[in-house]
């Protein structure tokens, strides 16, 4: 950073007059300037003002008698509207989130709970339930390769896995009911 934002003793109140002075005499054609080259009005007054705390920060170079203060200004203002092009072509382009442009890296707690939902109603099954399931689906295996790789035969992997997807999906309905609070009989706090 160039310097402080706060006035600098008693030279500070001069420059800062002087910075006001500029600005009553210049800061239209600085804005209409800047506002040409952003396109954007709001982007113009951010030009502006950085144009003036460098002018504020340089206030020797205002009052020189070198060449024309709002030549100066407009140089200023072209190099910072230059700087923050080149500062935004330097970053990827940044797109905004829509359905239509989902972000690159969703949230990953939702699949974090959802497996971890899923190996506890897993632990919950039979060792031989789960052991098909995990050939099946974890392991993308078919029915004949989870056969041959448990050594049972065919017809019991699919009917293993038929009751264990039945098992499943009961745990889940378990999981998923309301649970009542219950009030203990006899805990009837008796006020005299």
């Amino acid at each position: 950073m160039a310097g402080p934002l706060w006035p600098r003793g008693r030279r500070g109140s001069t420059d800062e007059a002087l910075i006001r002075s500029v600005y009553e005499e210049h800061g239209n054609a600085l804005l209409a300037y800047a506002t040409r080259l952003t396109g954007d009005r709001a982007a113009a007054e951010d030009v502006v003002q950085e144009t003036l705390i460098r002018a504020w920060r340089h206030a020797d170079a205002l009052v020189n008698g070198k060449g024309s203060v709002r030549g100066w200004l407009l140089t200023v203002a072209r190099n910072i509207v230059t700087d923050r092009y080149r500062a935004k072509a330097a970053r990827p382009a940044e797109v905004a989130e829509s359905p239509a442009t989902p972000p690159v890296e969703d949230d990953h707690a939702d699949s974090v709970v959802d497996t971890m939902t899923v190996l506890g109603a897993l632990d919950r099954l039979s060792p031989e339930h789960r052991d098909v399931l995990t050939e099946l689906y974890y392991r993308e295996r078919s029915v004949a390769e989870a056969a041959d790789r448990l050594g049972i035969p065919v017809g019991t992997v699919k009917s293993r896995s038929h009751y264990a997807l039945k098992a499943l999906r009961e745990t889940f309905r378990e999981d998923n009911r309301p649970s009542v609070p219950q009030q203990p009989a006899g805990l009837r706090e008796v006020v005299a």
